[in-house]
């Protein structure tokens, strides 16, 4: 039975209680460790109020609510439940906080490190579209359910690296690069509906992006081949298409990244450690 004092962080470590205070006399489980970057899941009763640092997340007929931790976050996060006719009960979530690597990528062709502005518009163009892919915020559940990874290979990669390109510093990475041969094929990780299917953005290439509900959406980059159309509805195992070197890629490899809505989130610890 689970001790009503206790919220549960689910991480790739295993499970790891966090003491909440007295005032806690509800069960509220958060999946996801309670570091930077992550997602986060709960379950609660259906039609109670879930405040996350005021603001309100939805809660889904059967209770589920999720939502993001930023990757530079530095402060507990307070969480208000409140079931039908109950008092709110309140718990502060201590947040992890991680030591980002440094990595240096060279030899990328000049105009992908420092654009010309004639390709302004375009990369404008470009942006607008992903942040309408990202921004719907759809009933389906299947961000609840276990993701697995799109395709194995070696990590070359990983969340919020900072990056120094062709010698010059850039923002973070916010994916997992995963190398694997050209052609190999990319499966969804969970049930979606897709959002973007692109076959050329300037920096991604071959660009998916996959919609699992609640504004969670699931990014893939790079492709070499798109398998899947917008407004399709894909299971979990699905073809969505293969891996490529399009865009700014030194190598066949996939970016895999994760989302709630704008928070830019590390895929990395929604599925199990790479074998």
């Amino acid at each position: 039975m689970l001790d009503r004092r206790q919220v549960f962080g689910l991480g790739a470590g295993g499970l790891a209680l966090v003491a909440m205070g007295p005032a806690a006399a509800a069960d509220t489980p958060v999946q996801g460790p309670l570091t930077q970057g992550a997602l986060l899941r709960g379950q609660t009763v259906p039609g109670a109020v879930v405040l996350a640092d005021g603001r309100r997340l939805r809660v889904s007929g059967n209770g589920h609510y999720v939502f993001g931790v930023a990757w530079d976050r530095k402060t507990p996060i307070r969480l208000s439940v409140q079931a039908p006719g109950a008092q709110a009960e309140s718990f502060s979530l201590p947040i992890a906080i991680r030591e980002y690597r440094v990595q240096r990528i060279n030899q990328l062709p000049g105009k992908f490190v420092t654009p010309d502005k004639s390709v302004a518009a375009r990369i404008k163009r470009d942006n607008q579209l992903i942040g309408a892919a990202r921004a719907h915020d759809t009933n389906e559940e299947w961000f609840a359910g276990e993701f697995a990874w799109p395709v194995r290979g070696t990590i070359t990669g990983v969340y919020g690296s900072r990056r120094i390109l062709n010698g010059e510093e850039r923002q973070p990475h916010y994916g997992i690069d995963v190398a694997a041969a050209e052609g190999t094929p990319l499966l969804a990780p969970q049930g979606a509906i897709v959002r973007m299917a692109e076959k050329d953005l300037y920096y991604t290439g071959g660009t998916v992006i996959l919609d699992h509900g609640f504004g969670v959406s699931t990014s893939y980059l790079h492709l070499s081949r798109l398998d899947v159309a917008v407004g399709q509805t894909l299971a979990k195992g699905d073809l969505i298409g293969l891996v490529g070197k399009t865009g700014r890629a030194t190598g066949p490899h996939l970016c895999w990244r994760l989302n709630w809505f704008k928070e830019r989130l590390d895929a990395s610890l929604i599925v199990p450690k790479m074998a």
